[in-house]
């Protein structure tokens, strides 16, 4: 009982706080204006509605399954819930993809580029591909049965393997579909991922580097002896916030990684070997990646100063003092070209030593954390 009790409590405190994160970003965005400018909010609101599904439509049954041992709905609805299982978790991850690619283009291009590239039609076609391709994974080929040929006799085998009157959902491929489906929704985002996330790193320390070397010339054309103090400072500030950025990709990378590559591994290993692997460990598996779902509103809006903003404000009761008082804050004013191309600041600044707002490394290094992407 003491642990049956433990395992509740887990599993409610997953699901409650994945319902409530999720919502919380969606009734955000639809509340703040500024919100909706940013073009990678949509990915981020359909991201929220798909963790969002996953907590309301998948996480319940499948734990009332694990507490009971067994499956009380029948077996229509349990080719339904591992249909919906598979299309709204695939459906997540191909969203972390989406928000990758589109930070490349907005970090990675020029303005103009980003902005020819990110259309409203092209986001809406990228969030529609998202929730169409893992039907052709999940509904399609599961209610079809694909997914069982040549391994009827074992699923109906581990159906009733207590020998008791209950039955059990049970959820095995053959090795076409696991090869498939592992490829389509865990390892070609994986690799997209790396790629985007690697060169959205390599190019704001090289811009981080090009301000931080602008500045010492400035610098070094008004007085000499605060220079090599100010030069000293302006270093050492590059490298925190160069250490800052990576070790928001780091966890970024590192809490996806974590949560589905043990479940994905296991889920192409088994069927090469006789599906010898133990059934708690693929909850576990299962239910790691279900967390997955929890973390993403916190990697991805409760991370970024603007979504925080709107969180207080909503928690708050809509109280002034959260309120932004412009939408770049109280410094000099800051456009994307400013943030892409040095050579517009100076231009648009030449005496002030490139001022401490939206110009510097800081500035560059957190925007490509997502703490202000580009406007629409």
């Amino acid at each position: 009982m003491p642990k049956r009790m433990a395992l509740i409590c887990f599993l409610s405190l997953v699901m409650l706080m994945s319902i409530l994160g999720n919502l919380l970003v969606m009734v955000a965005v639809c509340k703040d204006r500024q919100l909706r400018k940013i073009k990678t909010n949509y990915f981020i609101v359909s991201l929220a509605f798909a963790d969002l599904l996953v907590s309301v439509l998948v996480m319940p049954f499948g734990a009332i399954e694990l507490v009971h041992q067994h499956w009380i709905y029948g077996e229509t609805f349990c080719l339904v819930r591992t249909s919906l299982d598979v299309l709204l978790t695939t459906a997540s991850i191909l969203h972390l993809c989406c928000i990758a690619l589109d930070r490349y283009y907005a970090i990675c291009c020029q303005p103009l580029v980003y902005r020819n590239k990110m259309t409203p039609m092209r986001v809406a076609l990228m969030i529609g591909g998202c929730w169409v391709i893992p039907t052709f994974i999940s509904f399609l080929p599961i209610m079809q049965g694909w997914n069982s040929i040549g391994i009827d006799h074992l699923i109906e085998q581990r159906r009733h393997s207590d020998g008791s009157n209950s039955t059990s959902c049970v959820f095995m491929v053959n090795k076409p579909y696991a090869l498939t489906c592992s490829v389509v929704a865990f390892y070609i985002p994986l690799v997209l991922m790396v790629l985007a996330y690697q060169r959205i790193y390599v190019t704001a320390r090289a811009h981080a580097l090009q301000i931080s070397m602008l500045q010492r010339a400035g610098g070094a054309a008004g007085t000499s002896g605060a220079g090599v103090d100010s030069a000293d400072h302006q270093r050492n500030h590059r490298m925190r916030t160069e250490t800052k950025a990576a070790k928001t990709l780091c966890i970024i990378m590192g809490c996806f990684c974590l949560c589905w590559a043990p479940f994905f591994v296991t889920n192409v290993v088994d069927p090469f070997i006789d599906y010898t692997v133990p059934d708690k460990l693929w909850a576990a598996c299962l239910w790691l990646g279900y967390i997955n779902s929890m973390l993403n509103p916190i990697l991805y809006a409760f991370l970024n100063k603007s979504f925080r903003r709107a969180f207080l404000i909503i928690l708050c009761c809509g109280r002034k003092r959260y309120r932004r008082p412009s939408i770049l804050g109280s410094g000099a004013p800051c456009t994307a070209t400013q943030i892409n191309g040095s050579t517009h600041v100076l231009k648009q600044d030449p005496h002030h030593k490139m001022r401490s707002g939206c110009s510097s490394a800081s500035k560059l290094l957190l925007w490509f954390c997502n703490t202000r992407p580009v406007p629409v």
